[in-house]
């Protein structure tokens, strides 16, 4: 095999749980292919380069091999080579994420009484 699709591609590789989780990222736009945008049926081929944006993260990978059959995760990491510098940015975001804290995780549901008056004096004075 010398071309995949790269929604398949993606899905192989362990990027994205489902196929179709990996078209709408593609049809999103967040996934480009030799820095142009692409369509799910676009096809990769081993040494294409592909810029990736997951979530706050982005990857930088070139494709190694093809595979059409989603396998272990060792296997799939073989399947693309992460770019040194695009490593090191996602590692430095989780340790951000690991340091700050996220004020809306306290959030519960809907506001009480007594916050919606905090809110209101915060919003309004």
């Amino acid at each position: 095999m010398d071309k995949l699709r790269i929604d398949k591609w993606l899905w192989a590789a362990r990027f994205f749980k489902t196929r179709s989780l990996a078209c709408q990222a593609v049809d999103g736009g967040r996934v480009k292919l030799n820095g142009d945008r692409a369509k799910p049926s676009k096809e990769v081929r081993a040494g294409d380069r592909i810029l990736l944006h997951i979530g706050e993260f982005e990857w930088d990978v070139t494709v190694c091999g093809l595979s059409d059959r989603r396998g272990p995760a060792e296997v799939a990491r073989t399947l693309y080579d992460e770019d040194e510098s695009s490593r090191q940015r996602r590692e430095e975001r989780v340790a951000e994420r690991r340091l700050c804290h996220n004020p809306a995780a306290e959030l519960k549901g809907r506001p009480t009484k007594r916050d919606r008056r905090l809110i209101h004096r915060f919003t309004h004075e």
